[in-house]
Parts: C-alpha cells; structure tokens; sequence
C-alpha cells in the first residue's frame, strides 16, 4: 500500500484494513511528480469510501482495485473527450484556434525586480480585470511587457485587491513557510468538521451505494463537477444548479456531467433564491466552490443550511481553502500550481504539469470526504462540513516524492484510452468519453444518463 493512500485512509473512522489493490507506478506522464500514483491513492480511496457504505447496505464489503495507468487517464479525462464527426469519425473535442491562443497567455511572465508573475484570464469577467489592471491586449507579447513594468507583490496585491486572479511564483519552501501555506500545512487533506447534531441516517438497503443521496452541485470548472459526477457515478441524485448567465466551457461541461440534471436558478432573485433554500431541505449533499464567505452573506453558508436542513453533508471546494490570508483570494489549477511551488520545479522558467492534477485530485479528494462524511452521519448522525483545496491538493503531491523519467512527451495513446471509453449520445452530439475506472469486486458503477444541456431539467427532487 503507497504512502499517499495510507495518509488517506487515517481520515477514515474506521480501524479494520480494507481489501484495496494498486497496480502500475510512475512515470505514466513526463514529470517528475508521482502524479498516477498519487491520483491513484486518491481513487483508491474512494473506493474504500464506497465499498464501506455498500458494506452498511449489504454486510458485504468488497476488494477495490485502481490500475495506474487508468488513474492517470482519469486525471485528464477531458482530453479523452471526443465527438461525432458527420463522416461517422471521432475527433478529440479541442478548443477552436482562437481559445486556445488565449489560453496559451495564462503562463507565468517575468516582473521587473527578477521573479515570475502568473495572470490568470479565466473567464471574462476576470480577464477583462487583469487587462485593465496591466493595460495590455491580451497576447504573450504585450503581456509580457505590462508585468515587466511591476514588482511581483506590487502586481499580486493589486490583481488581488481588485479581486481578479493571478499569483506570483513560489519555490515549495517559500510557500511553506508562507503564512498561508503553514496554515494549509497545519491541515488534513480532507478535512471533515461536524457543524451540528442531527439523528442518524443509515443508507437503504436496496439499490447502488449512494442510491436515495441528493446532491446540490453549484460548482464548475473543474474540481467540483468531478466530485459530484463521482456521486452519481455510485447511483446518486445530483442536480447541478447554474445560472442562464453564468459562463461556462462547455467540453468541461460535457465531459464532467455525466449522471446529473441540470437546472438554472438566479440567486439574485428572491423567489429563485427560496427555491434553492427549499432544495435544500430535502438534500443530503450541498457542494460548492465559491470563494470562502460568497454564499454566507446570501444566506447558504454551512452552519446556516445545516440548521435548515439537520444531517447535511456541506461540502467546499476552492483554491485556498478556509484560514489563512489568501482564503478570499479566487484561484485556478494553473495558480494552485504556481503558488505552491510546483511550476517553479517543473520548469525553467516555470511550466505547468502536463495533467489538471489540482482540478481533478481535488474533486475526487471532495468526493471521498464527503462519502465519509455521509457514512458518519449513517451511523451517530450529525451534519458536516467537508473542506478541500487546490493548493492542499498540490502539497499532497509534493509530499509524494519524486521520479525519474526517460523522456518528454509521455502520456497516454488514443488506443490505450479507447479500452477505457464509453459512447453516449447527448444533446450535444454522439460522444465518446471515459467511463468509471475503480474496479469493485460487486458493484459496478455507471452513470444512469448522458450529459445534460444547460439547465434542461426542472428544480426539484426526483
């Protein structure tokens, strides 16, 4: 049993070692952090998670079992995301020319006293932020000249300020030692607080593992959609809740939605605001991934819904986590990276991993909390408050160790993923995507529907 996955299972309340296999290692992908095996730990715990509540449900546990390799796939499902061609032929889903030029700016810049500055353009609200705030036209070019023009706490302070999005770049000892990042460091993983009483809710002894689980999903890109798809992936009710005019990137949508129904309610308004809370009231699960504080001050905070609704499981999921002086600031895979010290060891100057580690991690880290959480509450009740982040997620990385690798440009082929992938036919065309990858000895987890379209489905609880 890895390191990682040991670390992960202290979180669990339970002292009887379960029957759980990893197979494969590192190097899956060119770099030296032990991203498969790490990611792997993380599902494989997961299963634990599921395989305890099946248990409850059945007196039978199980023998769970993650292949590396898969592990790694599951890290970047999207780019195994693939759609219909009208030729009959599958095409990696890509972002268009223009999309990717613009990502391709969100990369770290030198400043004028010698260190490295990342803005993050995101989506474009926040991009027109940070170009006001530089001046500039968005291209590498003319971003590279504004942050030359800055001190890096200068322009950090200043994007923060303005509640726009970047970060400078750190070693990981200079992140340790930052405030911040000893305040992450003083934390767990996965955090789980009981924030209130309730009776106990043992799970029904029929159907999936989280069959009759109700879940709220107000998150996207990309951490949380992964948490709550991994519900529904074990037979849960997940209703994602948007906003018509909230933006989204739609193969994120596509890829990360899987089993859920979505429904678009305006918390800016009064009626749609009682709506949610009257949602609420018949859910097990509220996963958000607002910045700490954004939904208390309307009124869904945790302590609050949890006296509305006793037993909620209340789950966070954001860049910087609860505490510490960066807790409101918003953030990004790309910035939970830069941060922590990860680009900084990546490259010189400072590259990203070659995987959404942060993102996904995160999510399937939100996913395992928040099932131990729920199977707590079966047996002494309670409601909690399941706490994960970006950044946290990177420093379990770190802790991990390095390897070696021979070569650049590892990954994963197209036909090695193709054993893995699944069609579904969705509103948005026939597309080919990867399916489930913990391996149970007894139960076999799907999702009981394709992606929905944007806010397709009504308000309300099957």
């Amino acid at each position: 049993m890895n390191a990682a996955l040991q670390d992960l299972l202290k979180i669990r309340s339970r002292d009887d070692m379960p029957s759980v296999e990893i197979t494969g290692n590192d190097p899956v992908y060119s770099t030296r952090f032990k991203v498969a095996e790490t990611g792997a730990a993380i599902l494989a715990a997961t299963g634990v998670a599921i395989s305890d509540i099946w248990e409850m449900k059945t007196g039978r546990s199980q023998k769970v079992s993650v292949d590396v390799r898969h592990a790694a796939m599951a890290l970047n499902s999207v780019a195994h995301l693939m759609i219909r061609q009208s030729d009959g032929e599958y095409k990696v889903y890509g972002d268009s020319p223009l999309a990717q030029a613009a990502y391709d700016t969100i990369r770290a810049y030198p400043t004028k006293d010698g260190r490295w500055f990342m803005p993050h353009f995101g989506m474009k609200q926040l991009k027109e932020k940070v170009l006001g705030i530089l001046d500039c036209e968005q291209t590498q070019e003319s971003i590279a000249k504004a942050v030359a023009k800055w001190d890096a706490e200068e322009i950090d302070q200043r994007i923060a300020a303005a509640n726009a999005c970047g970060g400078i770049v750190r070693t990981e000892e200079e992140w340790r030692n930052h405030p911040h990042g000893q305040v992450l460091g003083a934390q767990a993983v996965v955090e789980i607080e009981k924030i209130g009483e309730s009776e106990p809710e043992p799970f029904p002894e029929d159907g999936p593992a989280l069959q009759g689980v109700r879940v709220l999903d107000l998150t996207r890109i990309l951490a949380g959609p992964v948490a709550a798809r991994t519900m529904a992936e074990h037979g849960a009710d997940v209703l994602m809740v948007g906003a018509s005019h909230v933006p989204q990137i739609k193969k994120f949508v596509l890829e990360l939605s899987h089993g859920k129904r979505s429904c678009f309610l305006d918390l800016n308004t009064a009626e749609e605001s009682a709506r949610l809370k009257e949602l609420v009231r018949g859910a097990d699960v509220f996963s958000q991934g607002y910045r700490p504080g954004v939904l208390d001050a309307r009124g869904f905070g945790p302590e609050e819904l949890a006296k509305e609704r006793p037993g909620l499981i209340y789950t966070s999921i954001n860049c910087y986590g609860e505490g510490g002086p960066y807790s409101n600031r918003g953030g990004w895979e790309q910035i939970a990276q830069t941060v922590t010290g990860i680009s900084h060891e990546v490259g010189n100057p400072p590259e990203l991993l070659p995987v959404y580690f942060c993102d996904y991690s995160t999510g399937y880290l939100g996913a395992y909390g928040t099932l131990l959480a729920l199977a707590r509450r079966a047996v002494e009740g309670g409601s909690y408050h399941v706490k994960v982040s970006l950044c946290r997620s990177a420093m379990f990385l770190q802790d991990q160790g390095r390897v070696d690798y021979p070569r650049e440009g590892m990954g994963i082929s197209a036909e090695e993923a193709r054993s893995l992938q699944m069609d579904s036919e969705t509103t948005y065309g026939q597309v080919r995507h990867l399916g489930p990858v913990i391996r149970f000895s007894e139960s076999k987890p799907g999702w009981g529907w394709p992606s929905p379209a944007l806010g397709a489905d009504k308000a309300e609880w099957l």
